[in-house]
């Protein structure tokens, strides 16, 4: 099977944090991307991240060396996307509202077309359901940013075909991704141990017990975690983080899955991590 760039044609869905990111890493890897969104506001905005992403990502050495980056190109148009080897849906994590992109979508491109959610909690084959074709439909939980880290979770859904498999293990290869393939369940394997961890650390500032850079430098420093809990939060948006909550505690009943306090108020308030400059951490920069 060839994993050639020019043999792509990626379509994205959304254009928030994880489809920027996934933008930038096709477009960096050579394969030409059509990005989706209802508004001219958001893609204009997205240009201007994925440009910012990619030379993130060519500093940091992780594009292929001398490979040209691909053309993006933008529109509010879901039409756009029917000539796409490959749809990646990569909207907010409301399960009403990816059914109905995949369902959408899946009735434009042609039989055959490989149908990719990015969903990071919600079971696949609840949205296999929606699809015109469930059997074309796989999960990819991309990870955040999608162009540094190599390693994605691949989650096949009981009605995922074979051909969608190969179709997506071909993807990943010509994206330097590598994949480790899950069953299908709610959260998969990653987010139902890494967001209860995130409500659990939330909660104990919360209740006083540490305040972040204490909770985020313990789990770095004796569990090697990364970057801590707390500031992998914010990275991730609190806003999607409280969505995949609520997700897997309704299909779990786990009462460690139940947004905590500090997390829905910080929500409330417009506080969603990085992208809006500060969550757990402040990111506004100082004027010098």
């Amino acid at each position: 099977m060839s994993t050639h760039p020019h043999d792509h044609r990626l379509a994205v869905v959304g254009g928030g944090v994880m489809g920027t990111n996934i933008s930038a890493l096709a477009l960096g890897h050579g394969v030409p991307v059509v990005l989706v969104d209802v508004s001219e506001e958001v893609l204009t905005q997205a240009r201007e991240t994925i440009a910012v992403k990619l030379r993130h990502a060519q500093l940091m050495g992780k594009l292929p060396a001398g490979r040209t980056p691909a053309e993006l190109v933008t529109s509010v148009s879901m039409t756009d996307a029917a000539d796409a080897t490959t749809v990646i849906e990569a909207v907010t994590e409301v399960p009403e509202t990816k059914a109905k992109v995949i369902g959408e979508v899946s009735g434009i491109v042609r039989p055959g077309t490989l149908l990719i959610s990015n969903t990071s909690c919600i079971p696949i084959d609840e949205l296999a359901s929606a699809a015109a074709r469930a059997e074309e439909l796989v999960g990819v939980h991309f990870m955040n940013p999608a162009y540094m880290i190599e390693m994605v979770e691949v989650i096949r859904g009981p009605r995922t075909g074979d051909a969608t498999m190969a179709a997506v293990t071909d993807l990943l290869e010509t994206l330097g991704r590598t994949a480790l393939v899950v069953d299908d369940a709610p959260g998969f394997v990653i987010n139902r141990v890494l967001h209860p961890l995130i409500n659990s650390a939330a909660k104990l500032v919360q209740d006083g017990v540490a305040p972040v850079e204490v909770v985020d430098g313990l789990l770095e420093g004796c569990l090697g975690h990364a970057t801590g809990p707390l500031r992998t939060a914010d990275l991730i948006g609190l806003d999607n983080l409280v969505d995949s909550l609520n997700v897997l505690y309704a299909r779990t009943g786990d009462p460690g899955c139940r947004p905590c306090d500090l997390l829905l108020d910080l929500v409330r308030a417009g506080k969603h991590g990085r992208k809006t400059d500060e969550g757990f951490y402040n990111y506004r920069k100082v004027a010098s």
